[in-house]
């Protein structure tokens, strides 16, 4: 794969592949796992030397790994950014980025849908420590510029959001960050590289829950930060060095075995999530679908502009409300009634009491998160089989 060019191949042929070669120690085809706390030098100057950065080499898992390095790697050469640095979870890998932009006194700007945590992070979290974030509604371009004071050092952004599947216009507000001279920051985690790329399109660094559609299997948890070199290294050689959210190498290696099936898994989750959001679109008991593939997305214009494909979410209101959600999550067969996302599992749960439950209660309506509003992932099972077990949970719905 080394010798070949890289520019004439498809992602699909990149994500089994990789950015080319092999483990330079071994030869190894497949990257080992470099379960090891500590690295030994050849000799105190070599170790003095990789300390001031005269040398390449590891010296403690902490801030390094040999594992952890393939994974950064390919993670950069499939988003197409300079270089990228692993973390424990998304959790670690968002609140590091947040920590090395922002200060006390500073302020961010960001879409209001996002994350339970990330949202917890900027609400309840960062306040304490004199960083104050505005939530907008990030439909609207314009919205962000609006928000913008002179202490704002960034805007966040998590397109398409979770769990409304409500998009933002990355390019567009890319042009007022850069108006304004502020980093954009793109949680990538619902899309992946395969459907989109956001330092194409504009934003500054890229952050991932990887515990998500990287990994793929719910076996694993961790975070990942692409960008610019200068900034990785000061992400890694300060911030990840004081503040310690580390990945393991057995880990980074999961998630490095993730990315090998990445594009054929998010061809089938694109695939039975379309089906899926069809079938419940016309579906009597349900009041709302929301999927940026379907023509009735009010922003399935921007999706096609800025994404090859629509990813494996739907989220969906029943008619019955959250009485109506509960019930027919207690009866699906097919689906797992879990939080996360990205397995290749089918899971099911209910936002508003669990994964957003750090929303009180206004602002989940502000942010348009439904009493009633069901959050699917779907796998990669049989779409028939997973449309016949929705179809037997929702006839129990008065």
């Amino acid at each position: 794969m080394s010798k070949m060019n890289l520019k004439n191949v498809s992602f699909d042929t990149l994500c089994v592949h990789g950015s080319g070669g092999y483990d330079p120690a071994t030869g190894a085809v497949g990257i080992p796992i470099y379960q090891s706390s500590t690295f030994a030098f050849k000799n105190a100057k070599h170790g003095a030397d990789i300390f001031t950065g005269e040398q390449e080499g590891y010296v403690y898992t902490r801030i390094g790994n040999p594992t952890q390095a393939a994974f950064e790697k390919e993670m950069a050469f499939l988003e197409g950014g300079e270089a990228a640095l692993a973390f424990g979870s998304g959790m670690a890998a968002i609140s590091t980025v947040v920590l090395s932009l922002c200060k006390s006194g500073d302020h961010i700007v960001s879409s209001n849908a996002l994350y339970g945590g990330t949202h917890s992070l900027f609400v309840h979290t960062l306040p304490k420590w004199g960083i104050t974030v505005s939530e907008i509604d990030q439909v609207d371009p314009a919205n962000f510029e609006k928000a913008i004071t002179p202490a704002t050092k960034m805007i966040y952004i998590e397109t398409p959001a979770n769990p409304t599947l409500v998009l933002a216009d990355i390019r567009e507000v890319a042009k007022i960050a850069r108006k304004h001279q502020l980093p954009v920051v793109i949680d990538n985690t619902f899309s992946t590289p395969y459907f989109q790329r956001p330092l194409q399109l504009g934003a500054d660094i890229v952050v991932h829950s990887a515990t998500k559609y990287i990994g793929g299997h719910g076996d694993t948890v961790a975070g990942v930060v692409i960008g610019k070199k200068e900034f990785i290294d000061v992400l890694r050689g300060e911030f990840l060095r004081d503040l310690g959210g580390i990945i393991s190498p057995l880990n980074a290696w999961l998630l490095v075995r993730g990315l090998k099936t990445l594009a054929v898994r998010m061809r089938r989750h694109e695939q039975n999530a379309l089906q899926v959001a069809k079938f419940l679109q016309f579906h009597p008991k349900v009041e709302t679908v929301f999927y940026p593939g379907l023509s009735t997305h009010p922003q399935h214009d921007i999706a096609k502009k800025q994404m090859s494909g629509f990813g494996g979410m739907v989220s969906f209101v029943l008619k019955g409300g959250r009485k109506a959600g509960e019930k027919l999550m207690n009866s699906v067969q097919v689906f797992t009634l879990a939080v996360s996302l990205g397995d290749v599992d089918s899971l099911i749960e209910h936002p508003a009491s669990m994964t957003h439950s750090t929303y009180s209660p206004e602002d989940l309506i502000t942010v348009g998160i439904d009493e009633g509003l069901v959050r699917l992932s779907v796998g990669i099972e049989d779409a028939n089989d997973l449309i016949q077990d929705l179809t037997q949970a929702l006839k129990g719905i008065n």
